[in-house]
């Protein structure tokens, strides 16, 4: 299994937006993602940052939804983000969340 960390930088006073979109238009849209498997997503208002971990079931379904998704991730996010979120992948290593296991 693997991750998708993405870390931004939000403007001011956008949080009870950004989390509504987040649940309403953000999450249909990965729940369509071939691999896809669960979302987290880290608000820190005081220091206007967010960050969302999405988890996948291969490198492969990451890969695809970073090409045919995630642009239109980063259109609708475009009005609470300053600059472009930085996207790091991992490889799942232990979870106690969700019972997620890495593949051995």
């Amino acid at each position: 299994m693997f991750t998708r960390h993405l870390t931004m930088k939000l403007k001011a006073n956008v949080t009870p937006e950004f989390n509504r979109v987040i649940e309403n238009e953000i999450l249909p849209l990965l729940r369509k993602q071939p691999g896809f498997r669960d979302e987290i997503t880290f608000v820190a208002p005081e220091r206007l940052e967010a960050l969302a971990i999405s988890f996948w079931e291969t490198k492969e379904n990451c890969e695809t939804y970073n090409r045919t998704g995630y642009p239109e991730v980063l259109k609708i996010t475009s009005k609470f983000v300053e600059g472009t979120p930085k996207v790091e992948t991992f490889e799942l290593s232990t979870s106690t969340l969700h019972k997620l296991a890495a593949k051995a």
